[in-house]
């Protein structure tokens, strides 16, 4: 897919944010959301995992959360794991919620989903790895 981004916006984005919620998170320590979770929390951010199949459960200590309105904190960056036919509803949430990040990790991209929430406002990240974007 490919889809260009500076390295300062990259840095950027992961210098200013302090809150991440993770929509998709799995309480499997082999999933890729498990272990960017882990990586996140290792480099100081505060993490809410989202994933209404495993809310109530704890995920890395974590209190895991049915949706993003369920999160009681400001919520800087959303971090998406999920299929691409969920993507626009979960950018309609971050705007509501007023985050300032929509980050789709490899393999997502919306080019729809990412024009909204760049009208609203959030600068937004697609195909990338924000795990892999810290250790560069």
């Amino acid at each position: 897919m490919n889809i260009e981004y500076s390295e300062f916006y990259l840095r950027d984005i992961l210098n200013e944010v302090t809150t991440i919620a993770v929509v998709g998170a799995s309480s499997k320590k082999h999933r890729d959301s498990y272990k960017v979770m882990e990586s996140l929390i290792e480099n100081g951010y505060k993490v809410f995992p989202i994933n209404p199949n495993e809310s109530g459960n704890n995920i890395l200590n974590l209190e895991c959360l049915p949706n993003l309105d369920a999160v009681e904190e400001n919520i800087d960056m959303v971090d998406i794991f999920r299929k691409h036919d969920a993507v626009m509803d979960i950018a309609k949430d971050a705007i509501k919620i007023g985050a300032k990040v929509l980050w789709m990790q490899e393999g997502i991209v919306h080019h729809e989903a990412a024009n909204l929430a760049t009208s609203a406002g959030l600068r937004v990240v697609m195909d990338r790895c924000p795990k892999k974007e810290l250790i560069k």
